[in-house]
């Protein structure tokens, strides 16, 4: 069986890169496109497999051509489909994602069929049988159901919401979580003004936050843990926090040190914005290689 289940969206990309992100009724030039699959949980799933762990992906497409090529670009890269479900009539959710000169992203995209898994979707065996459980952005009461069968065998169970997590209530998921990812502005959403404190919805669990290029922190019951990130020439930070949310699961598999999981998470993710996309997390070797050009 696989050593991570990932569960959420699974997209069709389409990267648009422009010279700005236009106001409204002006225009922007269009220097670079590219399609490819996309979408938190199939992301995260590719970026585990290349750091050698095996993971497996619970999610929707539809039956349509872009639904078949993310079934092809997952099975190439090692992951798991076995539970990605093929919905008839609904089209694969395709997103657009519009990336300025600075590596910024705005994103523009339909519903399609990537919130099609339901709680009676979830095989249970399939998740018993993992060493962990990821959840991103999905339907709430898809989250909870994962979350739970996970808790109930003892599979750690880590959460990283995304930014719909200020439409939606993902509170009965985020009480089984025992890890929960966020970045600057969701954080405010769930913690203190200060962000020193978290709030009752998350006492207890241990809160990553991430700060983009300027690193991240880790928030345990036994204290505080910071990373100050990498300089780097940052092209399109598409993906890149499911680059650091694999980065940090792989090395927390086996370890509960927090600083090296911090470190190569925020590796990850720095590799990841050099290059265009969605799925251009490294391998572990080439992170491997990173950190030991930065001493």
């Amino acid at each position: 069986m696989v050593r991570v289940v990932t569960a959420g969206h699974v997209n069709w990309d389409v990267t648009l890169q422009v010279d700005a992100l236009p106001d409204p009724d002006g225009e922007a030039r269009i220097t670079s496109q590219r399609r490819s699959g996309g979408g938190s949980a199939a992301n995260v799933s590719v970026a585990l497999s290349r750091m050698d762990v095996s993971a497996g992906l619970v999610g929707s497409v539809g039956t349509d051509e872009h639904g078949l090529l993310v079934r092809r670009e997952l099975d190439a890269e090692g992951v798991d489909c076995e539970h990605v479900l093929q919905v008839e009539g609904i089209e694969t959710t395709t997103k657009y994602l519009i990336v300025d000169e600075a590596g910024e992203v705005m994103v523009l995209g339909n519903d399609g069929a990537n919130e099609a898994v339901s709680p009676d979707d979830v095989n249970e065996a399939y998740i018993r049988n993992a060493e962990h459980l990821h959840l991103t952005s999905q339907r709430p009461d898809s989250a909870a159901e994962l979350a739970r069968v996970a808790t109930e065998v003892g599979v750690p169970v880590s959460f990283d919401p995304g930014r719909r997590l200020v439409d939606r209530d993902f509170s009965r998921a985020l009480a089984y979580s025992d890890i929960v990812f966020l970045n600057d502005r969701e954080a405010k959403t769930l913690l203190d003004e200060d962000l020193e404190h978290p709030s009752s919805e998350l006492h207890g669990r241990v809160v990553v936050i991430k700060h983009g290029s300027d690193g991240a922190r880790v928030d345990t019951t036994e204290g505080v843990y910071t990373h100050p990130g990498f300089g780097v020439d940052s092209v399109d930070t598409t993906g890149a926090g499911d680059a650091f949310a694999a980065g940090f699961i792989a090395t927390f598999l086996d370890s509960t040190d927090y600083e090296r999981a911090l470190e190569f998470a925020n590796a990850c993710g720095a590799l990841a914005s050099m290059a265009p996309g969605a799925r251009t997390a490294p391998t572990k070797e080439r992170v491997g290689a990173f950190l030991d050009e930065q001493f």
